[in-house]
């Protein structure tokens, strides 16, 4: 259907050719000349949902997080109540710059930021990761280096390597250790007096490693460039798995020369989508993202990629922090990370299964046992619990289903061991090829 090839196989050219339905969608659809009333075009909405997966039942990981219902009811509220304001220009609505401010605060204090931390709220995790980059680049622009290199672990999230390539910025991507860290001594070997921006990721996404950010940010200050933590996934997790007295490594700026954290509020901060912050050491640092420009139209200003910015993920954000509160957030991550502890016993426990790594946040990865007798096959696996209704992402190098645990997944979790069970034994019985 596309000319375009993606960079991976057959997973990935069945996600692009869904991506790209719509341009060349035969008959094209008409807007009726007459509209429908609300009851009507809410019904006809409301119908396009039957095929969708029904996240409500608990078995979906990772796409929909669901801080339970005072949480939902809050954050719906407060959607609705700024459905129609505009963050473009917050001196029509002085209560936005107060909400993004604290926000911003509220996670700032969460991540141990310094006096004068500061920060801005976008649109999701990879708005924030590439402000975070633009700002590395302006930083090194300071420094007289024009297109330095940005260095990555290749756990880093693509959204690095989406900001590199709209900012023209040739990136480096180096290996992992055994348990799926960065590898300190392959970025140390590739970092150098022209990189400006040096990432690590607490956890990252495929397989829920926390890299060493203590020795990253380390080398990021050895070279004088900018370290970034991608916290999108355990900003608003770490925290409190730290509060509840679990053991996380150092990550947040409390390490001396993190410069920029992101935390994602649509994740396990439980805000509808979208909406995530990314926050800096100093006012210095954050100014570097920020785009204006004089013109005919009068005077404009950007403090992120967008221009108009819809104040309802903000507004809700803000109300669901506002209403769980620390405590809220301590009880719903000790029932998460609980949950997490059981289901990766449960993947251990199984002959021929093991989860990857060390993970100890919400996120972890299944794997046929290479050293087993006969290791289970991930793909017919992932159509197995697919058939039973759990829905995993489906990860290569090395084959996995990728798991993150949220609070959505509470009213399902006792059965996960026993379908994973019974998927493995249909897998080995040969009905799933």
């Amino acid at each position: 259907m596309s000319s375009w090839t993606p960079r991976s196989g057959a997973i990935g050219s069945r996600l692009v050719d869904t991506l790209l339905t719509h341009l060349h969608s035969t008959p094209r659809p008409e807007l009726g000349e007459k509209g429908q009333s609300v009851d009507e075009t809410l019904r006809a909405l409301a119908a396009k949902k039957t095929g969708d997966v029904p996240w409500e039942d608990g078995k979906l990981f990772g796409l929909v997080h669901d801080g339970g219902p005072s949480a939902r009811e809050v954050g719906e509220h407060a959607a609705q109540l700024y459905m129609h304001e505009n963050m473009l220009n917050p001196l029509a609505f002085p209560s936005l710059s107060e909400i993004q401010e604290e926000i911003t605060q509220w996670t700032a204090r969460l991540l141990h930021g310094p006096d004068g931390a500061c920060g801005f709220v976008t649109s999701g995790g990879t708005e924030s990761i590439m402000c975070a980059v633009l700002a590395a680049r302006e930083h090194g622009r300071q420094r007289g280096i024009d297109r330095g290199t940005v260095v990555v672990p290749e756990s880093a999230h693509p959204a690095f390597h989406k900001a590199a390539y709209l900012f023209d910025l040739p990136i480096v991507t180096t290996g992992l250790d055994r348990d799926y860290a960065a590898d300190i001594d392959a970025m140390a070997a590739v970092v150098d007096e022209r990189t400006i921006l040096v990432v690590g990721s607490a956890p990252q996404y495929p397989q829920g490693a926390i890299d060493p950010i203590p020795q990253i940010a380390a080398l990021a200050q050895t070279f004088g460039c900018s370290c970034h933590v991608d916290a999108c996934m355990g900003g608003h997790v770490l925290p409190f798995a730290e509060r509840i007295g679990r053991e996380v490594p150092p990550w947040d700026f409390r390490v001396e020369g993190v410069d920029s954290i992101s935390a994602d509020n649509h994740k396990l901060g439980y805000a509808p989508k979208g909406v995530s912050t990314v926050v800096y050491r100093s006012p210095e640092r954050a100014a570097r993202q920020v785009w204006d420009l004089e013109w005919s139209g009068g005077y404009y200003a950007t403090p992120t990629l967008l221009g108009s910015r819809s104040a309802a993920p903000m507004a809700a954000a803000w109300a669901v922090m506002q209403h769980l509160g620390l405590e809220g957030y301590d009880h719903l991550v000790d029932v998460v990370l609980t949950n997490c502890d059981s289901m990766r016993a449960a993947v251990n426990a199984i002959d021929g299964l093991r989860v990857l790594g060390a993970p100890i946040a919400q996120l972890f990865a299944i794997a046929g046992d290479e050293t087993a007798a006969a290791p289970v096959p991930i793909m017919p696996l992932a159509a197995a619990l697919r058939d039973r209704g759990w829905v995993h992402d489906i990860q290569t190098r090395p084959d996995s289903l990728h798991t993150t645990v949220s609070n959505i997944n509470t009213r399902a979790v006792d059965r996960y061991p026993d379908d994973l069970a019974a998927a493995v034994a249909d897998v080995r019985a040969g009905k799933y090829g």
